[in-house]
């Protein structure tokens, strides 16, 4: 996936301490990229990645998040409530998920930042996800994680409206890959869960009938579809919203079975799989054709490679379960 354009920039990331934005502050930094970390606390730069600046973000101080801005020629809006955090506190969600990226776009449109790349969800689509999915398909989830982040996306999608910057809504499915350190807060996601406990256990312990589909994207693609945007500065790519997904679907029982191939190969045991009991049939999901044309037509390249995706997990899970909680 080459980039239109060279340039090296300041690449702001917020929530840079967090599973999708760790590995893409390590990503950007790789290819050359300074990086600047946004967090609510006052830090050093991680050990995983000392050349970052670090940048404490107070949300609810328009001044300070100005001063967060200055200098930067990209931000990557990474930060955000997890489902869990949102449905136990809805007001919360809209406050941080929606709210607070409005403050951010507004300090972002003073700073005279050039780009500026929203990480919404999928889920703002629905629940379960089900049949082709578009950025044309209208979002109908009224869960408070998926309403607080469309209400980020119009923030976003209003300024590059009125040509105030360039703005991107990337609607990201579930992605799948390592963190960047063992206390990120991703050992709830499907394939990091299972991949624990296939380390630990020997065996994966599925809590539903494994029936679900869901599109999983490796965190490689991830990162080398941000940094195609990013790269793009200098292009006359416009202002949109893009889903990123793998366009493929994979039942949840489907995705255990390719874990348990895969710790074979790699460890040579394979974990045995239990389920609960499917109570009916209407607990069996559509697929899902998660499309996502729209980034591909701009250039972007998705390799789609779930082994290694798994591997990795599990070679990570392997070499830090003690740091794991």
């Amino acid at each position: 996936m080459a980039p239109t354009c060279t340039a090296k920039m300041r690449v702001l990331i917020t929530g840079g301490m967090g599973y999708v934005g760790g590995r893409l502050a390590v990503h950007l930094s790789e290819i050359g990229h300074t990086v600047l970390i946004g967090t609510r606390r006052a830090v050093d730069s991680p050990e995983w990645l000392p050349t970052a600046e670090t940048r404490q973000i107070d949300w609810h101080v328009p001044e300070a998040l100005l001063h967060v801005c200055e200098e930067v020629d990209a931000i990557v809006h990474a930060a955000g409530m997890n489902a869990q955090d949102c449905a136990a506190a809805p007001a919360s969600a809209l406050e941080f998920n929606g709210v607070a990226t409005a403050r951010l776009v507004d300090a972002a449109i003073h700073s005279e930042v050039k780009k500026f790349l929203y990480l919404s969800t999928a889920h703002i689509y629905g629940s379960p996800l089900t049949g082709v999915i578009t950025e044309e398909t209208c979002p109908r989830n009224y869960h408070p994680y998926a309403t607080s982040h469309l209400a980020g996306e119009h923030a976003v999608m209003l300024a590059a409206e009125r040509q105030k910057m360039r703005g991107f809504v990337i609607r990201l499915s579930n992605a799948i890959g390592p963190p960047v350190h063992p206390r990120a807060n991703c050992w709830m996601l499907l394939f990091n869960d299972l991949c624990l406990q296939a380390v630990r256990h020997q065996r994966l312990s599925l809590s539903s009938d494994g029936t679900a589909q869901r599109d999983f994207l490796p965190m490689k693609d991830v990162c080398y579809s941000i940094e195609f945007l990013i790269s793009s500065l200098g292009s006359e790519v416009p202002s949109q919203i893009l889903n990123l997904g793998s366009e493929q679907s994979l039942s949840i029982l489907e995705a255990a079975n390719k874990i348990s191939k895969r710790c074979e190969s790699v460890f040579g045991f394979r974990p045995k799989i239990s389920r609960q009991s499917e109570t009916n049939c209407s607990t069996l999901s559509r697929k899902i054709a998660y499309s996502c044309g729209r980034i591909k037509a701009l250039g972007a390249c998705l390799k789609n490679n779930v082994n290694e995706a798994i591997d990795d997990t599990l070679n990570y899970c392997n070499t830090n379960q003690d740091l794991i909680p």
